[in-house]
């Protein structure tokens, strides 16, 4: 799939705020990804730590930590920058796998990429 695809609307993603769940297929299985808003700019991710694989929410759609700065897995620690993915902290390798978005008209779209990586830093 290769096309922009609605993911919510713009008012749905707030600074530091709860993330909007979705599904993408990633190595051939579908797997969980989340949007959130960091600095004004919407950012998406795949919802696995490179530490475990396991979505990093203990709670539904809670990613950031206490104080909006970070994404933090609830498991084991692992801190992740909001704006990159990039590891910071804790138990991981590499960063997380980003999604492309886009937003215009109040909306939030996703890149249906056909080849999601992880970042590696």
């Amino acid at each position: 799939m290769d096309e922009w695809v609605a993911l919510c609307n713009s008012r749905d993603l707030v600074d530091g705020g709860l993330a909007v769940p979705f599904d993408v297929v990633y190595a051939g299985q579908t797997c969980r990804a989340f949007a959130i808003r960091f600095k004004g700019v919407p950012q998406a991710y795949l919802n696995r730590c490179t530490h475990v694989a396991m979505e990093l929410d203990w709670q539904p759609n809670r990613i950031f930590d206490d104080s909006g700065q970070w994404l933090l897995c609830a498991s084991h620690g692992a801190a992740y920058r909001p704006d990159t993915g990039q590891c910071t902290g804790g138990p991981c390798r590499g960063g997380l796998v980003k999604i492309m978005l886009s937003e215009r008209d109040d909306v939030v779209y996703w890149h249906g990429a056909y080849n999601l990586k992880p970042l590696l830093f």
